[in-house]
């Protein structure tokens, strides 16, 4: 009241001030009067106003002035009066102006010339921040958009300041103060630099929490409720990762889970008697809750009404609640609402978007409850248009394509969610900026569906260079995601300078050290084959050559190398050739008698199963490969002759993730089969002989046809630790890899296609015709080195991670992680209980342009074949399955 009152009389004081004219002089000449003197303690008297003029704010328009005061020409108002009083009162009000004056000009008979004589209030020129940190001062930007060149007023400076402490008080500074100042820019008219102060004081933590009345749930529990609220110390060990910080909204949030954790327990009458935060130093706080629990209810009965589409005993099974069972709030809202096999789904998986169900309390004796599931079904809405924004990539026909939504169809949610979910399988747009909503029409029954896109570049290229023991290999690849072959011949449909639009994949790829070591690569993918079906075709094909190192080159350096210890031994320093030579390290190393080259070419096909669902595909593909070798001592089985294989491969596989770039929920399945025909079970030749000759002939007789099968498992699930529809999920990912390599004659052990296993499991120049199967913690091919080549793996992984960036141009998340595996030389020998462990952490980053980077540190606890894995670095890049 005091304040109001105080209030009242400064704005009585500014608006008789406004009256106050200028010291001008009164004149009179004829019947005019010019700057009429105006005595405020006289009798008014009435005048008509004939003529309004505006001074001193050059940004507004006069009219617009005018409507501010209220007042027109025409009007017949008392001068002096409350017309004119009432005027400035309005001016004030708008907070735009500190100045203002309303004069009169001069006076005619009873007209009367009216001035408004007005000042703006400031503009903002500049605002400096002072006591907060660089990325603190963006979000509180974000949070007031932008000052400079708005006016700035008492309220604005005042909104300002309460914005400011409002933000530190969620980021745990409870007592942070703020203050505006302002001093003119004598460089700019009329403008002003505001400085904004924050003092944050120390941050506010939670030192103990108090709890009393409580029977049911121990303090303990209550305090594992609480997710924000968390007391501090070194011996709360389930929060050591825990938020520590107090908030004023957290808290609040917090009672709020007390409560719901009390209602999922059946005490619906739970509720917090009287809570208190008291300040217990400087920086901490004590928290007292007091909470009366009340008692325990159960379902008595429950009653549908309005169900005529489903009966009553099919709700009651979707539901899954009954009779004696404790009231549960938590559990029927999710029975209800929220699960995918809730019952609202039920209904609107078959058109009945409108479909309501409000489950209402109709008896409560004792402590027993009757529940009503009042049920309001709607027409079934069919879906009338599907609008797609946002796209700039794809032909519409390939978006729609993946679309499980249709117009003139009934609506389903289920077809809703998955249809956003095939969209983010295809990679042309960001999944975490997808906003894909449904637009009711209740009167006609119909609904829209609005699909908000935004396109993110998916090629990529990628160049690279590594070392290895023939120098530098440098690596080119190029990866269009979007490819349309169709456009090929048709240079007019290019988007850029290549054909696009259709979502086929084609990439190529060179990698080569000049003489020694060359490989390329081709292939296309499309999805949709024949663009009718989502049936995929692919075809690839490969050619590389890997030139050996001259045997007396080895020599030469150990001898070299042998030299010069000895030198060094008897102190004659150190050897001027040895040094030489290794300068020309590469120079007399090649060996054009030492080579290995292999080419092949393969074709796929494709098709999305519908049963069991139809997240499961079967593909079926052909390839031919080609090897031939030349004195190429680094294989176990041959060095000399050429090989063939021709091979059929079946692969069952179901993907159910979200996202393929940051996964938060979902599973990937794939069992494959390869074989080669088992040509050797149905001819003469004495293939024990011929093994047992152990010859260069006999061995190029022996693999002249390569033969195996080979069976692989793969699985991969990821399990969301907080909330899935969140931004910053945690997720859980377990992983299980199982391998087989096999003959059909056991005479005839496959020297190719086996599994390389330890380190990154990237593929090198020297893991000729392997598999290479990544363990962290070891080096790499740690578990099969030459002589001991890998028939049989596993591999069981268990990863931990969490999402730092999710956006258009990067994603980033590190992870934790826990594998173990091994390896063996023939498929007899498997054992998945004798695994080699290692844990350790790591981190992703997919970039557009480049795909998939990562780099792990692991430590490897177990010792294979007599070193012990220790710790390891290992570097990532492209995606794993």
């Amino acid at each position: 009241m005091f304040k109001k009152t105080i209030i009242t009389a400064v704005m009585i004081m500014a608006v008789a001030w406004s009256f106050q004219a200028a010291a001008q002089e009164t004149r009179m000449v004829g019947d005019t009067i010019y700057n009429p003197t105006i005595m405020f303690n006289g009798h008014p008297a009435k005048y008509t106003i004939a003529g309004i003029s505006v001074t001193g704010v050059d940004n507004y328009e006069d009219n617009i002035i005018i409507g501010y005061s209220g007042l027109a020409i025409g009007q017949r108002i008392d001068i002096p009066g409350n017309d004119l009083k009432n005027a400035a009162k309005r001016f004030w009000r708008q907070g735009l102006f500190s100045k203002v004056q309303i004069r009169v000009e001069k006076t005619v008979g009873d007209k009367a010339w009216l001035i408004f004589d007005l000042r703006q209030q400031p503009r903002i020129s500049q605002v400096t921040y002072v006591g907060v940190k660089s990325n603190e001062k963006k979000e509180i930007q974000d949070r007031l958009g932008s000052l400079v060149g708005n006016q700035i007023t008492p309220n604005i400076a005042n909104r300002i300041e309460q914005i400011i402490v409002k933000y530190f008080a969620s980021k745990g500074f409870d007592k942070a103060t703020c203050k505006v100042t302002q001093q003119p820019d004598l460089s700019k008219k009329n403008e002003v630099l505001v400085t904004v102060t924050v003092d944050k004081h120390a941050k506010i933590n939670v030192h103990k929490i108090y709890i009393t009345g409580n029977q049911v749930m121990s303090d303990s529990k209550i305090k594992r409720t609480m997710k924000k609220t968390n007391e501090k110390g070194f011996f709360n060990i389930l929060k050591w990762f825990s938020q520590k910080k107090f908030t004023r909204t957290d808290y609040e949030e917090d009672k709020g889970r007390i409560i719901a954790k009390y209602n999922e327990m059946g005490y619906r009458d739970a509720k917090i008697v009287s809570d208190s935060v008291v300040t217990y130093d400087e920086k901490d706080v004590d928290i007292y809750l007091n909470i009366e629990e009340g008692k325990r209810y159960y379902i008595n009965k429950i009653n549908w009404v309005g169900n005529t589409i489903y009966p009553t005993a099919v709700l009651n099974d979707v539901l899954g609640m009954e009779k004696g069972d404790v009231y549960n709030q938590k559990l029927l809202n999710k029975r209800t609402q929220e699960d995918e096999d809730a019952v609202a789904n039920l209904y609107m998986n078959n058109g009945y978007l409108f479909f309501q169900l409000i489950p209402t309390e109709t008896k409560i004796e004792g402590d027993s409850i009757d529940l009503e599931m009042r049920i309001y079904e709607g027409k079934p809405a069919t879906i009338n248009r599907v609008v797609i924004n946002g796209n700039d990539r794809l032909y519409e026909k390939v978006v729609r394509r993946e679309l499980r939504i249709r117009p003139g169809e009934l609506f389903s949610k289920e077809d809703l969610i998955r249809s956003a979910r095939e969209i983010a399988q295809t990679g042309h747009f960001d999944p975490e900026k997808m906003d894909i909503r449904p637009e009711p029409n209740e009167e006609n029954g119909t609904v829209d569906i609005i699909l908000g896109l935004e396109s993110k570049a998916n090629d990529q290229v990628e160049f690279s260079a590594g070392w290895g023991q023939t120098g530098i290999i440098g690596k080119i690849t190029l990866k269009f995601t979007n490819f349309s072959i169709k456009n090929l011949l048709y240079p007019s449909r290019y988007r850029g300078i290549i054909p696009q639009g259709d979502g086929q994949t084609f990439s190529i790829s060179a990698q080569t050290n000049a003489k020694y070591y060359q490989a390329y690569s081709i292939s296309f993918t499309d999805p949709w084959f024949g663009g009718k079906r989502p049936n995929s075709l692919s075809i690839s094909g490969f050619y590389s050559r890997q030139t050996g190192i001259n045997s007396s080159f080895y020599n030469r350096q150990y001898s070299n190398y042998y030299n010069s210890v000895l030198n060094s031994y008897t102190g004659t320093g150190y050897n001027p050739y040895y040094y030489n030579s290794g300068y020309n390290y590469y120079e007399n190393a090649y060996d054009p008698n030492k080579y290995l080259q292999m080419a092949g070419i393969s074709v796929g096909f494709g098709k999305r199963l519908k049963w069991p669902d139809d997240f499961f595909t079967l593909t079926a593909d052909l390839s031919y490969q080609w090897y031939s070798l030349k004195n190429w001592e680094y294989l176990y089985y041959m060095n000399n002759g050429v090989s063939n294989s021709i091979v059929l491969g079946l692969t069952l596989a179901r993907n159910s993730i979200d996202n393929p770039l940051y996964t938060r929920r979902g599973s990937m399945f794939s069992l494959s089969f390869r074989a080669t025909p088992p040509a050797s079970l149905f001819g003469k030749k004495d293939w024990a002989k011929l093994k047992s000759q152990n010859t260069e002939a006999s061995k190029k007789e022996l693999y002249r046809w390569i033969e195996y099968w080979k069976l692989k498992f793969q699985a991969r699930t990821y399990t969301p630790l907080t909330d899935p529809d969140g931004r910053w999920t945690l997720v859980l990912m377990t992983r299980a890899d199982i391998g087989l390599l096999g003959s059909w004659n056991k005479h005839l052990k496959s020297p190719f296609e086996t599994f390389y296993v330890g380190g990154d499991g990237m593929s090198g120049s020297y893991t000729y015709a392997t598999e290479t199967i990544a363990l962290r913690g070891y080096e790499n091919g740690a578990f099969t080195p030459w002589g001991y080549e890998g028939y049989a793996y596993d591999r069981f992984v268990v990863e931990l991670h969490f999402p730092l960036m999710l956006s258009t141009s990067a994603t980033i998340y590190p992870l934790l992680f826990v594998e173990g595996g091994n390896a063996w030389t023939s498929v007899s020998k498997f054992n998945p209980f004798d695994i080699k462990r290692s844990a350790g952490v790591g981190v992703r980053v997919f970039l557009p342009m480049l795909g998939m980077l990562g780099i792990d540190w692991g430590y490897g606890f177990d010792t294979v074949f007599g070193k012990k894995g220790g710790s390891n670095f290992h570097f990532v890049l492209g995606q794993e399955f």
